[in-house]
Parts: C-alpha cells; structure tokens; sequence
C-alpha cells in the first residue's frame, strides 16, 4: 500500500514514522508512506497557502490552486482521496478495514478554518476521527494511517487483531498476564482452567458485559444491521 499525505507540517510525521509497527511496515515495504508539503505548490509571494473568505468573516481559508496542484502530483487511477474534517463521517473499525484494501491513499490534512469548498469536487470522502476541533488535520492523518497499516498482511500477527475491541461491534474482554496476584488482586480462576471452550465463552461474556457498561451504542448500531 502507498499512503501520500498533504500537509504543511511534514515534521510532525517525525516520531510517528520512526518508530515501532508503523516503522517496521516502512522497513518491510509493506506500506510506503510519502509526505507531501503543499506550500511548496503555492504561486504566491512568501508561498502563502490560505486567504481571507469572501463573504467576510474570522480567520484565514485554504486556498484551492496549491491543494489540487499538490494532489493532482501524486494522483492516479488508483487513488483515494480522503479530506480529514470534523464534518466528516466518523471513523471506525470497520472503515479502516475498508480502506485496507485500497491500494493507494491520499489524506488530505487541513488547517486554519477549513478549505475553500471547491476541495470536494476533487476528494471522494470526508472523514472526522471524532466530534471534536483540532488544530489541524495531521493528528487524524496519524489515526487513520495506524489503525489501516496494522491490519496489511504481514504487520502484525492477524490472531493480534482478530478478537480486538469492535469486533462484531464489541470491546475486547480482559486480559491479565503474571503475576498471578498482585496486592490482592488475582487473576480469574476460568483462564487457569485449561478448558478452552469455558474461557471462550467467558470471553465473550465479558465483552458483551463491557460493551453494556461503556458504549451501548455499539449494541443499538448492531441491532439496526
């Protein structure tokens, strides 16, 4: 897979490209992840990238010539153009397993008070990470590129993820590892047990009971399936 990234600070990628599974993939070339700065597309003294609104108002807007100039650089037949807003659809599991199969992504990261509208002839989604504001747009582009890139063959161990939370719209269940007590706090007797059948259910009880007690709105989501 190939994921470009449009935005203004390439050097905010620094840590999370060099580091840990993300890291790995690169080395692999599993993923090849390219950051594209598209100030450098700007015409415009001093590579000036946003201006006022027409119509009036606060703050300062993305302009549409450097955004499409960068886009239409690395664009191809293959391409997905992805827009990062908080007007976007919000992102979940079974998205990012989608967008996995894709072979070659663009996210496009804002910034300021948003893009001149004319962005959404050239995109195909909008995508929010949550019901929220940020600064920009890089944050979400680092969201959606692990959650994807941990799921392409060869990352991580597919049994890693299997029974992650989300799965079949519930949280994961527990897990403990040694010691066996710790301040009085022990590990449940079922994972002792040796009987795979029992700790499955078990499992799935307490993923079930999780769910209730912290997003019921994933069990309504499943219910209108």
């Amino acid at each position: 897979m190939r994921i470009d990234i449009l935005t203004l600070f390439p050097t905010m990628f620094q840590g999370f490209l060099s580091e840990s599974i993300i890291h790995r993939a690169i080395e692999q070339k599993i993923v090849e992840i390219n950051l594209i700065n598209f100030r450098e597309f700007s015409t415009l003294n001093n590579h000036q990238v946003d201006d006022t609104p027409y119509g009036g108002g606060g703050g300062m807007v993305l302009r549409i010539e450097p955004l499409v100039s960068a886009l239409e650089s690395v664009k191809s037949e293959n391409s997905k153009v992805i827009l990062l807003s908080p007007q976007g659809k919000t992102w979940n599991q079974k998205k990012a397993e989608s967008l996995s199969q894709e072979k070659h992504l663009i996210l496009i990261c804002g910034h300021y008070e948003g893009f001149d509208e004319r962005i959404y002839h050239y995109i195909d989604e909008e995508i929010s990470i949550g019901d929220y504001v940020l600064t920009g747009g890089e944050i979400p582009a680092m969201v959606l590129s692990d959650s994807i890139i941990r799921l392409l063959p060869g990352v991580i161990k597919e049994n890693s993820f299997k029974n992650e939370s989300f799965q079949n719209n519930l949280l994961d269940f527990p897990t403990y590892t040694k010691p066996y007590e710790f301040q009085g706090l022990k590990v449940p007797d079922i994972l002792l047990s040796g009987d795979h059948a029992k700790i499955a259910s078990w499992r799935y009880e307490m993923q079930v009971k999780k769910t209730k007690e912290n997003r019921q709105d994933l069990l309504r989501s499943e219910s209108d399936e």
